[in-house]
């Protein structure tokens, strides 16, 4: 009897790649879908503290203005006086100042995007080599709550681009209110 030696044929081997191919897409794909649920939550978790942080800047207006009034012994009026609007026009905040006429302005249009300062580690609206631009942009409004002089409502969004064509945004509503009375009250 005549023995015959042959390799693989052509669909066996077909076959064999095709699986080889198959057990190394499934971990491929799902270690790029891992990655980009990390981008995901990392530029959440930035968005979200960002947002904070703008409602954190006016909440330091809204108790400097009580207790720099509160010590004088003067009426406080205005809990925003440094605020650029109570009206719910868009601003922008720079927590890089302790002065809000400084930290706080009114956005023209759109707010531009935060800039993040490689040496700090801050955002910002900053200028210089250590400065890039970062996709976050971050719009804070105040407005006051119907009926009421001494409650305001402070919304804080931060938006961005992640990937080619998916814009997410965090918002973050608070509600701020006079959190001591007048010395000059009854």
């Amino acid at each position: 009897m005549h023995k015959h030696t042959q390799g693989f044929t052509l669909i066996e081997t077909l076959v064999a790649v095709s699986l080889l191919v198959i057990a190394i897409a499934g971990p491929m794909s799902l270690a790029a879908q891992s990655l980009s649920s990390a981008f995901y939550a990392r530029d959440q978790m930035t968005a979200f503290h960002l947002a904070q942080e703008a409602v954190e800047a006016v909440r330091f207006v809204r108790d400097g203005n009580i207790l720099t009034n509160n010590t004088a012994g003067s009426p406080v009026n205005d809990l925003f006086a440094d605020i650029p609007d109570t009206t719910g026009k868009a601003f922008t905040v720079d927590i890089r100042y302790n002065d809000p006429s400084q930290s706080m302005e009114l956005c023209s249009g759109p707010c531009g995007a935060l800039d993040y300062d490689i040496d700090t580690a801050l955002y910002g609206y900053g200028t210089g080599s250590n400065w890039q631009t970062t996709r976050f942009t971050r719009t804070v409004s105040v407005t006051a709550v119907a009926g009421s002089q001494d409650e305001f409502k402070v919304t804080s969004e931060v938006r961005w681009r992640s990937g080619a064509l998916q814009e997410r945004a965090v918002t973050i509503n608070e509600n701020l209110y006079r959190w001591l009375p007048d010395s000059t009250s009854p």
